[in-house]
């Protein structure tokens, strides 16, 4: 396993060696502390990255293969973030590797991703013959996507937020499609839907949608676009609570799904229609 402050030092954008036997050393962490010193983040806040692999496989003690759907939860206060590519192919050093039982796979993906992460990680398998993991559902809230709205902004521009204070204060969950940022390695796009809860003096919701297209062009991590969106939601518009969640669409079988808030929120175990 390693980690370093440098992302050219990843799989990332550069050729590797694909393990056909298990292999801990692909592994690859990136270190959260450099990207927040740039946001003013609370002291007491929540929040997971949950992963969902598609692409799970190992072999039985007869050599059979067994399939799975993988759940992985990160806490957000973990010092260490691990690289897509690299968990790929450390997920992949799998295929051609004997377990005697489930509980076993289990038992290695939480040691190995806790070691690389200094977290405890929580991992959950789902075999497809008795399926009950996440099923594709639409994501609670009002979904802004059809309001009539010019863009000029495809960079982060939190001035566009705006709220109404002669709405007063308001509880609402807010939904768009919109959402797309760019691998900062390989500038591959990242589509994403993001779901907002707040309670706090109501948010302009065509500055949101504008505000949320403004990551179009923009170059970050998953994790670190919704730390950003969160950040910039408390400094502009200062609700009691909060809650930021964006859903991925799956790259290389993995799909990264990250939420943020500042207080306890129950987030259904589901996938959107994209994913």
């Amino acid at each position: 396993m390693r980690s370093s402050h440098s992302i050219s030092d990843s799989p990332l954008g550069n050729e590797v060696h694909y393990p056909t036997r298990y292999d801990p050393n692909v592994l690859f962490a990136i270190e959260r502390a450099p990207n927040r010193t740039h946001l003013t983040l609370p002291e007491n806040w929540l929040g997971e990255d949950i992963w969902y692999a598609y692409e799970l496989s190992w072999l039985n003690e007869k050599g059979k293969p067994i399939v799975a759907i993988g759940r992985f939860s990160f806490p957000w206060h973990s010092p260490f973030l691990v690289e897509s590519k690299s968990f790929k192919l450390y997920l992949n050093s799998l295929n051609e590797t004997h377990f005697a039982a489930q509980e076993d796979v289990k038992t290695l993906l939480v040691r190995d991703l806790s070691a690389l992460t200094q977290s405890e990680v929580d991992v959950q398998l789902y075999l497809l013959e008795h399926y009950e993991g996440p099923r594709a559902q639409p994501l609670e809230g009002t979904c802004i996507d059809q309001l009539d709205v010019a863009i000029t902004h495809y960079q982060p521009a939190p001035e566009l937020l705006t709220c109404n204070a002669e709405q007063g204060t308001r509880t609402e969950t807010l939904v768009s499609h919109l959402l797309k940022s760019n691998c900062p390695v390989t500038g591959q796009p990242d589509w994403g839907t993001v779901q907002i809860s707040y309670t706090g003096t109501a948010i302009d919701h065509a500055a949101l949608l504008r505000y949320i297209v403004s990551f179009r062009k923009h170059t970050e991590f998953h994790e670190h676009c919704v730390e950003r969106i969160y950040h910039d939601l408390m400094q502009r518009c200062q609700p009691e609570e909060l809650f930021v969640m964006a859903r991925y669409t799956r790259r290389g079988g993995l799909d990264i799904n990250p939420w943020r808030s500042n207080y306890v929120k129950a987030v259904p175990n589901q996938r959107t229609e994209r994913q």
